[in-house]
């Protein structure tokens, strides 16, 4: 089944090839608007083309012409269209826009100037001084070219892109170093690490500053600079020697607001919120939202209407105020006041943890103390089950005094509520690792998949689906397995297990290490529409995974999670509640796993 990122792709790469061979910025607009609805969908395309093909057009961005190319894409497997532009250029010629800074325009002008098709002759071009004879190919830019294909043949080909918690902790780190520069007012990272997407291109970073020059030279003089790419009076960018781009904007306070709404996006947003301007007889850029007179002169000076915060701006334009997460993970009506998102101090319990009983570093004890220590009223101790042998994973005798072991550790810390569970493997045919005798003394079950992650679809969906029915599994950690640029893990129907969730009271996971942030925000969304709690937990090893708790409260707000909707953040009586009557309920189907087909 063609997944929503292979579609998005595809129209992406028809976008990229028509701008290259010249086509006009119209249709190539509507087809990178089309690959950015893909990606935000929540409903699974090739279902859709498959099983309902009318309701691709229900998708917005999606019209007659791309619906029927995610029509062709499953049931034929590829895309005519496509076929036929990457016919019009030479082979080697996307593999240029793979090249850190190098997009469809450069890659236009190099093949139409330079006769460069790859990159090989691009590097034989640099290397000749070819290039100096090229129009708009100055010494910086060939320099920039020329560590853009060094990076390339370093780190292989494709665009490089960084995880969540890999980029967030750099950009506060510069920022820390801006708010102690003299004459900082404010400053804030933007770009997609503020909309909380799971991986990020480079970092947008924004200060205002009563003194700019002591801005600069505090971001210039950040010690993990590789390479100053450039430095103007209110725009400088440095690439680190982690090899993120990171780009610095200085602007005036009274600005900040709109600079914010301006860079940090999403595209789609923000030309919501431009037309939105125009409408109303207005104009938004990054330097505020302006009043344009029925008689006005280019050069005349327009009347400020808001621009010092994002809040104002939105109530000009008489829209409620967006959280950044739903400026690219909305999936409706900006107009409409969007829920009271979840917050990182509406977490009140951590329920997916382990100790040195298996694979963690802290013991009993010193896992519910910095629990406590956070101010949670409750801590779930659940150790790897047998089948995870290479996490050390407990037999049933082990398990038996474990539970014995956080009894007593309860007992002895006080001021806390620390459950007895586990971690149990989800097997390849939908089995626990446990059977239900050993299951029933355990506060809370969380049942996960670790093996057999490569299997179809429906196996999957199978698999996942026992667990989910099992009337002693509280949550399923992990739900596919997955490993952010690592591995893609399973790719069960979401909205199947979703709906069978909340029809069991089963809470799906959102995990909240920055390397899995599974279930993903798309996941979260179709969880959130139909109606079943998730867990929002940190699969806590070691004293640090608890920091990875604002990673998955991301991704949560990007899904539309409210704190009524996670069981972390319920008091401790109403999730102790809960925790206790899914036991009592009967699950209207057997948790039995599938007969073999």
């Amino acid at each position: 089944m063609a997944t929503n990122q292979e579609c998005a792709n595809v129209f992406s790469q028809i976008a990229d090839l028509l701008e290259i061979t010249g086509a006009n910025a119209f249709k190539v607009n509507a087809y990178r608007k089309a690959a950015r609805s893909c990606e935000n969908e929540s409903r699974e395309l090739g279902k859709l083309a498959r099983e309902s093909p009318a309701e691709l057009r229900t998708v917005e961005g999606i019209g007659e012409s791309t619906a029927a190319k995610i029509v062709e894409l499953e049931t034929v497997g590829k895309v005519s269209e496509l076929e036929a532009l990457r016919s019009k250029v030479p082979p080697g010629l996307t593999e240029l826009l793979t090249l850190q800074g190098v997009g469809p325009k450069s890659v236009k002008h190099l093949w139409d100037s330079a006769k460069v098709t790859n990159i090989d002759e691009l590097r034989a071009a640099i290397e000749s001084g070819a290039l100096l004879t090229v129009d708009r190919m100055g010494e910086r830019t060939i320099a920039n070219l020329r560590d853009a294909v060094a990076a390339h043949d370093a780190a292989g080909a494709g665009p490089v892109r960084y995880r969540l918690g890999e980029a967030i902790p750099i950009a506060e780190a510069i920022l820390k170093i801006l708010r102690a520069a003299h004459g900082t007012v404010r400053a804030a990272f933007a770009g997609s690490a503020r909309r909380g997407r799971e991986t990020v291109g480079d970092l947008d970073l924004l200060v205002s500053s009563n003194d700019p020059a002591a801005a600069k030279a505090a971001f210039l003089n950040y010690p993990g600079i590789k390479k100053v790419l450039a430095h103007g009076d209110t725009k400088c960018a440095v690439q680190l020697s982690t090899g993120i781009q990171v780009d610095l904007r200085i602007v005036q306070d009274k600005a900040f607001g709109a600079a914010l709404v301006y860079f940090t996006g999403g595209v789609d947003h923000n030309v919501y919120l431009r037309e939105r301007a125009i409408a109303r007889g207005m104009r938004l850029n990054e330097y505020g939202l302006f009043r344009v007179p029925q008689e006005s002169r280019d050069d005349a000076e327009l009347p400020l209407v808001a621009a010092e915060s994002e809040e104002s701006i939105y109530r000009a334009l008489e829209l409620p105020y967006c959280p950044p997460e739903l400026r690219e993970m909305h999936g409706g009506d900006w107009t409409k006041p969007p829920p009271k998102l979840i917050e990182l101090s509406d977490i009140k319990a951590e329920l997916h943890s382990h100790t040195t009983a298996s694979d963690g570093e802290m013991s009993i004890l010193e896992l519910a103390s910095l629990a406590k220590a956070r101010g949670f009223h409750t801590v779930a101790v659940t150790d790897h089950s047998r089948a995870s042998a290479q996490a050390n994973g407990l037999t049933v005798e082990r398990l038996l005094r474990h539970i014995d072991a956080v009894r007593e550790v309860e007992a002895q810390l006080g001021g806390i509520s620390i459950l007895a569970g586990s971690e149990v493997d989800i097997m390849a045919d939908g089995r626990l690792d446990y059977d239900d005798e050993v299951l029933a003394k355990l506060d809370i079950v969380v049942a996960s998949p670790h093996t057999a992650l490569k299997q179809s679809p429906q196996a999957a969906t199978d698999r996942l689906l026992c667990a989910i029915r099992h009337p002693l599994v509280h949550i399923v950690g992990h739900p596919t397995g997955r490993i952010i640029q690592g591995r893609e893990g399973l790719s069960p129907d979401m909205e199947m297990l979703c709906q069978a969730a909340k029809e069991c009271g089963t809470a799906l996971e959102i995990n909240c290490h920055w390397s899995r942030l599974d279930l993903r925000d798309l996941h979260v969304r179709i969880a959130v529409q139909a109606g079943c709690m998730i867990a929002i937990d940190c699969d806590i090893h070691s004293a640090t995974d608890a920091d990875s708790l604002r990673y998955g409260i991301a991704t949560a707000r990007r899904g539309g999670v409210t704190a009524e909707g996670c069981v972390n953040a319920w008091s401790a009586a109403k999730l102790r509640g809960w925790l206790v009557q899914k036991r009592v309920v009967k699950n209207s189907a057997s948790h039995d796993p599938p007969s073999p087909s």
